[in-house]
């Protein structure tokens, strides 16, 4: 990369920048606001008035009570809490879970592991468009299924699956309904009474929030077991102190993306589109997955015969991603992309652009340029 030659992001789906709006909140419960949110001195209860208001702006986002939004360090912890938590404090009604081949790694693993302690998980396949058979579900079902753990947005393709139905269906068979919506979260409106959804998970660096803060809503009433013990911190469920400046940013982040969401929704799909457009006008491109029922901020696109790796390093400064970042390092090719069909090769060529509010149609314009002559060149070499 040459010398100040400046980052062009299309990795929002990874991580997001800190809105500035958000750090400076932040900032002041580091210091001058540093007391431990359960101290019973009143410097101690500022900062636990401060957690409590940002608690109300999270639940506000997804119209939850206050007291169902139980804090953690991340969508992976949210993940685990919800999963293994409802599953062993659920064992009386059965131990059988119906989840999805394309979900995050997270949730994977979470479900492998309870299959080693007798849990038995049904993995059920997606359409050729990411996007689950509703009647495949109701086929899985059986007496003793005791949760359904399903996305709500896919990270890499940006499938959006029919939450409302999987719920509808699971409040049918008295089955608890958990979705990882880590990627949905503060991007669309989410409802959680209206949709029916007992417990879901998000984490604050995907919306401008900091790293290492996340949440997880889960229904009152709904049984969950706790995995920390230590203190009973967040309704037992939680404990450990509280991370008061990272809860707080969380808030506001919150916050913002309800006062802002539609007119970040338009501007950002609108480059996404332009992006897609473009790149679709290459010879042998493909998007992966739905283009209907999807992310705004999110295209997968496979570029014939090159080769993903050597493109995004070829890219520099450009900021693109094969898929999760949990799974970068991993020489298998997408679990995803090889779930609706495409071959090791084709997953191999797949490209994941992600965007967000801080992209400009100039930096998109660069690198439809940049990406046209990179594989230009590639397939000069090939033929």
């Amino acid at each position: 990369m040459k010398q100040n030659t400046p980052i062009i992001y299309l990795d929002y789906n990874s991580t997001t920048p800190i809105d500035n709006r958000v750090l400076e909140t932040m900032i002041l419960y580091l210091n001058p606001n540093f007391a431990n949110a359960s101290s019973s001195h009143k410097f101690g209860l500022e900062s636990n008035q401060a957690v409590f208001e940002a608690r109300k702006k999270i639940a506000n986002l997804i119209s939850a009570e206050d007291n169902e939004i139980v804090f953690t360090s991340g969508a992976t912890e949210s993940i685990n809490l919800a999963v293994k938590g409802i599953a062993l404090a659920n064992l009386d009604k059965g131990k059988h879970i119906i989840t999805l081949q394309t979900e995050h790694k997270a949730g994977l693993d979470v479900c492998n592991f309870l299959a080693t302690i007798g849990f038995e998980i049904e993995f059920l396949p997606v359409e050729s468009d990411g996007i689950l058979d509703i009647s495949r579900l109701k086929k899985a079902i059986r007496e003793d299924t005791i949760l359904i753990s399903i996305m709500y947005a896919n990270n890499e393709i940006g499938v959006i699956q029919p939450i409302e139905q999987i719920a509808k269906i699971a409040k049918e068979n008295n089955i608890l309904f958990f979705s990882d919506a880590t990627q949905a979260f503060a991007k669309i409106p989410i409802n959680v009474k209206e949709l029916g959804i007992d417990a879901l998970a998000f984490s604050g660096h995907k919306f401008y929030a900091p790293k290492g803060i996340g949440g997880l809503f889960i229904k009152k009433g709904v049984k969950c077991q706790a995995l920390l013990h230590g203190g009973g911190h967040e309704r037992g469920l939680r404990s450990g102190t509280l991370n008061v400046p990272a809860i707080v940013a969380l808030g506001k982040a919150c916050e913002i993306a309800q006062a802002e969401m539609s007119q970040t929704q338009t501007y950002v799909e609108e480059l996404r589109n332009f992006l897609e457009q473009e790149l679709l006008k290459i010879n042998g491109t493909r998007v992966n997955g739905s283009q209907i029922h999807r992310l705004f901020n999110t295209t997968n696109i496979q570029f014939e015969n090159i080769d993903g790796d050597a493109l995004i390093k070829a890219l520099d400064y450009i900021c693109v991603s094969k898929g999760s970042a949990c799974t970068s390092v991993s020489v298998e090719p997408s679990h995803v992309l090889k779930a609706i069909g495409l071959s090791d090769d084709e997953a191999y060529q797949s490209i994941r652009f992600s965007l967000g509010k801080y992209n400009k149609k100039a930096e998109l314009e660069e690198t439809i340029e940049k990406i046209k002559l990179i594989i230009t060149d590639f397939r000069n070499m090939l033929f």
